[in-house]
């Protein structure tokens, strides 16, 4: 994590989401809740298109938290479908813009077909040099340290990792967000004001944005007036606003 000073005009290179009110966006039309999740995708290849004609490095979205197994079991497999067939849908036009795919989170408890699906997108995209799309499906921002302390744990008993020089840049590198770049923005739709266990370490210097406006009526305008939020905001990492002007201005 960089612990520099950013300029307040900067851009954000990693992006997060909790795409957040599909259902009840879907609820206000008298409309099944599927109906909303189908819109919700929608919106996301929105995103998906801003972020990689405005070249931004990163965009992560919180599509499966390891809390909403919790939901009716007919919502939970048709979003598991959707999810095998946006991937199968969308894959190639990925591949051909250059976005490399990636799925955090624990996949263990996927069908077969939604994991060889997963590796499948993940390995023909691995190289390519464009925007990184993380999909963070059966994902839990505790669920991500535990198992990066458990990998550490590991290297500890067997002598492979000293505990006392331990830093939090070492930390970084066993979570499963390694491969990204350090998190700029965070924004959730919906209306809710909370993180709901999602990136817990890697929020830790982001821009928090929260608005009202359900998933399915994010579109790039809205994602673009947050953009315009973060730019505004001053990134002090400590530091006080006169060091900031100051190194502005050499």
């Amino acid at each position: 994590m960089s612990n520099d000073v950013e300029l307040i005009n900067s851009n954000p290179q990693h992006i997060a989401i909790i795409m957040d009110g599909n259902g009840r966006w879907a609820q206000k039309r008298h409309l099944p809740r599927i109906i909303g999740h189908n819109e919700g995708v929608k919106s996301a290849h929105k995103m998906i298109q801003y972020c990689t004609e405005k070249k931004i490095l990163a965009l992560t979205l919180f599509a499966f938290s390891s809390e909403n197994w919790r939901r009716p079991k007919e919502e939970v497999s048709m979003i598991m479908s959707l999810f095998i067939s946006t991937l199968e849908k969308e894959l190639e036009k990925w591949h051909q813009q250059g976005i490399r795919f990636l799925c955090i989170g624990d996949k263990t408890a996927f069908s077969e077909k939604l994991q060889q699906v997963i590796a499948h997108s993940e390995k023909k995209t691995q190289y390519n040099q464009g925007l990184t799309l993380t999909i963070a499906a059966n994902y839990g921002g505790r669920w991500d340290m535990k198992q990066a302390f458990q990998a550490m744990s590991k290297q500890i008993l067997t002598g492979e990792l000293n505990p006392d020089s331990l830093t939090e840049t070492d930390i970084d590198k066993y979570l499963t967000t390694a491969k990204l770049p350090t998190l700029d923005l965070f924004i959730r739709t919906g209306g809710e004001q909370r993180v709901s266990n999602f990136l817990l370490w890697q929020l830790a210097y982001a821009e928090l944005y929260f608005t009202s406006v359900l998933w399915p009526d994010f579109n790039q305008a809205k994602l673009e007036e947050a953009i315009i939020c973060f730019r505004g905001r001053q990134r002090r990492f400590g530091h006080t606003e006169a060091q900031i002007l100051n190194n502005q201005s050499q």
